[in-house]
Order: C-alpha cells, then sequence, then structure tokens
C-alpha cells in the first residue's frame, strides 16, 4: 500500500513541477505545501475533507490542518500570501506557484467537487485554479 501512495505523492508532484516549471521536485513540493496550507484555511466542512481524500496524503494533512487565515482572501491577496511564505518569491513567481498546485488539485478534485470549491471561494478563484468559469 505504501507504495501506491508514494507513487500518488510523486505523480501529484510531477504535475506541479511540470505546471511550474520547477527545476526540482523540492521547489514543487514547497510551492504544494504553502498553496495547500493556505487553500485549507479557505474551506471547510465536507467540501475540504473532499478533496483532502483525492490528495496524496501527506498533502491531505496539510489541508486538513491548514496556516489559520482570519479571512476569506481574494485571489491577489492569496498570491501575495503565498509569496510572503515562499523564500524569494514575487508575486509573478507566487502566481505561477498558485497555479501549479491549484490546477493539480483541480485534476485530482473532478469537476463537480470544484465547483463546490469555488463557491466556498471569493470570486476570482477560477482562474487560479486554471479552470475560467462563464460569468
Amino acid at each position: 500500500m505504501a507504495d501506491e501512495m508514494t507513487l500518488r505523492r510523486e505523480a501529484f508532484l510531477d504535475h506541479v513541477k511540470e505546471r511550474g516549471e520547477y527545476g526540482t521536485a523540492e521547489e514543487a513540493e514547497r510551492a504544494a505545501r504553502v498553496v495547500l496550507a493556505l487553500l485549507g484555511a479557505h474551506l471547510v466542512g465536507e467540501v475540504r475533507a473532499r478533496l483532502a481524500a483525492r490528495l496524496p496524503e501527506e498533502f491531505a494533512l496539510i489541508l486538513l490542518n491548514p496556516l489559520q487565515s482570519a479571512e476569506p482572501l481574494a485571489p491577489e491577496r492569496f498570491v501575495r500570501a503565498t509569496a510572503a511564505w515562499i523564500e524569494g518569491a514575487t508575486e509573478q513567481t507566487a502566481t505561477w506557484d498558485v497555479g501549479a498546485v491549484l490546477s493539480t488539485a483541480a485534476d485530482a478534485a473532478g469537476d463537480d467537487l470544484l465547483e463546490q470549491i469555488l463557491f466556498q471561494l471569493p470570486a476570482g478563484y477560477d482562474l487560479l485554479f486554471g479552470r475560467p468559469q462563464p460569468i
């Protein structure tokens, strides 16, 4: 069973690494940890639990034990917060980090769950997930 979990983790990180064009798996992992910790603070209840169930265990735990957020951050503030947590990041690189991780999470979630996730988030997150919604 552990092998399957390791494979899921590696597959998830490979997607993030490819989308973020990171040089190493470590960079992809750092981005995934920060973005999912911030995302977890914005999701509640069953929606957060269902997304966690579709992520590799290590990242599910990060999502379920998030960084605390006093209020839901607008998309641009979410990107800024990501930049603040990643050493050496700028808003431009953080936008890339967020997109790489959230688009991979969106693939794991599937369309129905993603719709419920977006419903819990402030307007504009559809773009961060790489899934622009029709107005």
